[in-house]
């Protein structure tokens, strides 16, 4: 009894100082959004300080973030519905009609670093006239997000029974409603992984901003990038941006019209 609550204890405790370890960064940059420059680079202000509120006006105001967010979202969603338009017939297909085949071209394109299209999207989008347009920048995040929601949704596809299907048919429904009425609400938990993924990943990425997109579509990672110069970085507006997304979001979430 006494070893098995000794192992309880050891288990609470291991867990505590994991969380804690996971939790430091963001403790860390929470408190240097509330510094100013000199305060962030300063050990002496490490835990003490005086608190200020000056750049978070700043972040919205002088330097206009809402304009990238608003991009970034729109890319973002964009591109991954787009991503599901295509990408839930095809997975569909694949694992129904077993195309093995198909599926090692979806993991091929899957693995190949995203770096290497840039070169030849820059050429093409370029002739095309798509740099720094939105249709350029949601068709290269759906290059990414398409053979990933396809790669995730084909073991949920293959594991729906083929019976309910023909017993669908046997009732009348094509084979076009089987799928929109049976098939996608039971796989309707990988939809949502799949789709939150891929936001995320158009969300956070880098590289396409910083190629293919211009002061009409900069997107917030690029906005974020551009706190830093040849000699510095401003870490305190740097934490600031994504401090004050966070209290944005958790704000609208907890309004009255979202909670009705």
């Amino acid at each position: 009894m006494r070893t098995s609550k000794l192992a309880k204890t050891g288990y609470t405790g291991l867990t505590v100082v994991i969380l804690l370890l996971f939790l430091f960064p963001f403790a860390w940059m929470l408190l240097a959004s509330f510094k100013t420059q000199l305060q962030v680079l300063s050990p002496d202000y490490m835990f003490v300080f005086k608190p200020t509120f000056d750049n978070f006006a700043a972040v919205f105001q002088e330097y206009d973030y809402m304009k990238f967010i608003w991009n970034t979202l729109v890319i973002a969603t964009l591109s991954t519905i787009g991503s599901l338009i295509l990408g839930l017939p095809a997975a569909y297909g694949i694992a129904k009609y077993k195309m093995p085949y198909f599926a090692l071209t979806i993991l091929v394109a899957k693995i190949i670093p995203g770096i290497t299209y840039l070169v030849p999207w820059y050429i093409l989008f370029n002739k095309v006239h798509l740099i720094d347009s939105f249709g350029g920048m949601i068709l290269a995040h759906m290059v990414i997000g398409l053979p990933f929601i396809m790669w995730v949704m084909i073991p949920f596809f293959e594991d729906f029974p083929k019976e309910v299907e023909e017993s669908s048919w046997i009732d009348g429904c094509s084979k076009v409603r089987t799928f929109y009425q049976m098939v996608l609400p039971v796989a309707l938990p990988g939809i949502v992984t799949s789709s939150l993924l891929a936001f995320i990943f158009s969300w956070n990425n880098f590289m396409f901003s910083l190629v293919l997109s211009g002061e009409k579509t900069k997107t917030l990672p690029l906005a974020i990038y551009n706190f830093m110069s040849n000699t510095s970085i401003n870490w305190a507006l740097s934490w600031r941006l994504p401090v004050s997304l966070r209290c944005r979001s958790s704000l609208s979430l907890c309004s009255p019209r979202n909670t009705s």
